[in-house]
């Protein structure tokens, strides 16, 4: 059986340039969708999923995912004081337990490949999931869950897919399909940010990844890539070969919460997923179509 899958990284230390000014002073991380910031859907993602242990790789301005992860005295001490128990609940279940987060930062700007290998020292040699938080998953089971059921039948490096449009190919790492089994398909390839004519198929990898240790060691070569960076799909792919690498079909909805749109959509999607709301925003849009 695969060595299990116990730690997660979370790379945070962007700087979310594309929704200033909100972001000048907030980590675009911490942008809510309904009322959860897009970091706590990640880590909820992850505890779904077993994670035990919660690596952070921030950057500066983002002592706000700090703060939020931590505990609130005077906040606490107010709601408690006020008999306000299911909003007190709801803060303290925010806090990981003493001893499962960490967090580093990342110095330079230089990739999702750098983010990654920042958080080496905390993994050791274990496999490691990956979860970036501008992509947001609506579905019954988190896709981190689903991904790590599949991976204890099968092992190796794994990464989330997806069909993109032609015209989107551009901007994703794309695999090279081979056999299809399920929702898993074998990765015979992977390139990034192909042009449409050049690229292999049409699915994109997403922000959810498990990682064999062997990657951290690739990845330290500081080979840059498209855009000038160190890019994880790179890595990836030249771990073809070394062993098992599938791609996952995962099944929920996935809103690219990088964009302005993609953000609106994905809180329109999560409100109209809760009973409380539904009606409500249900009239509203109605209002304005």
């Amino acid at each position: 059986m695969p060595v299990p899958i116990r730690k997660a990284i979370f790379p945070v230390g962007g700087l979310g340039t594309r929704f200033l000014p909100a972001t000048k002073s907030m980590p675009k991380e911490m942008l809510p969708v309904v009322d959860k910031p897009l970091i706590q859907y990640a880590v909820e993602e992850a505890r779904e999923a077993g994670i035990e242990e919660f690596i952070f790789v921030t950057g500066r301005g983002k002592t706000a995912i700090e703060d939020h992860f931590d505990h609130a005295y005077e906040l606490q001490t107010m709601l408690k004081s006020r008999h306000r128990g299911e909003a007190l609940a709801m803060v303290k279940a925010t806090i990981p337990g003493p001893g499962q987060i960490a967090y580093t930062r990342q110095l330079e700007p230089l990739g999702l490949g750098h983010a990654v290998w920042c958080a080496r020292n905390f993994v050791g040699m274990e496999p490691v999931a990956v979860l970036l938080a501008d992509d947001l998953i609506l579905g019954k089971t988190g896709c981190l869950k689903e991904m790590i059921e599949a991976y204890n039948d099968v092992g190796g490096n794994m990464v989330a897919v997806m069909e993109v449009p032609d015209v989107d190919i551009s901007s994703y790492g794309v695999i090279a399909p081979g056999t299809i089994q399920g929702r898993l398909i074998e990765v015979r390839g992977l390139v990034e940010k192909p042009p449409a004519a050049e690229a292999p198929s049409n699915l994109a990898v997403v922000g959810r990844y498990i990682l064999q240790p062997s990657v951290f060691e690739d990845l330290g070569r500081f080979e840059r890539g498209a855009g000038g960076e160190i890019q994880l799909t790179d890595s990836l792919a030249r771990q073809l070969g070394s062993g098992p690498f599938n791609g996952f079909r995962f099944a929920g909805r996935r809103f690219d919460c990088g964009s302005k749109v993609g953000f609106l959509e994905a809180n329109i999607a999560y409100a109209l997923d809760r009973d409380d709301m539904r009606d409500d925003v249900s009239r509203i849009l109605k209002s304005f179509c």
